[in-house]
This record gives C-alpha cells, structure tokens and sequence, in this order.
C-alpha cells in the first residue's frame, strides 16, 4: 500500500472514530452541572450533622 493512501485511511478513520466519540460521550457541562449540585447536597448533609464530642481523657 502506498503511503498516501494509506495516510488518507487513516485520516478517514480517525475522523470516524471522533464522531462516534462525540455522539456517546455526555456533555460535559451537564456532568459538571452534575457534580456541582452533588457536592453541594454532600457539604449541606455535612453542616446538619451535630459535631461530634470531643472524646474525654481520664
């Protein structure tokens, strides 16, 4: 095979692989989103908690 042919095979099958790639990854802002409200929920589960008492050395 000669190497322009073969580099134009390749070109066409890295652009199929970057398509496939683009339609099954998620958004990333909506993963963001996401994560950004979790770690919110997670840090106001945190501040209801009752802080826990210091244990006391005899």
């Amino acid at each position: 095979m000669h190497a322009d042919v073969h580099l134009l095979l390749h070109g066409i099958r890295a652009a199929e692989l970057q398509e496939e790639a683009a339609r099954s990854c998620p958004p990333r802002e909506d993963l963001r989103t996401q994560l950004g409200w979790t770690l919110i929920e997670l840090g106001l589960r945190l501040i209801r908690q009752p802080p826990a008492r210091a244990a006391r050395i005899a």
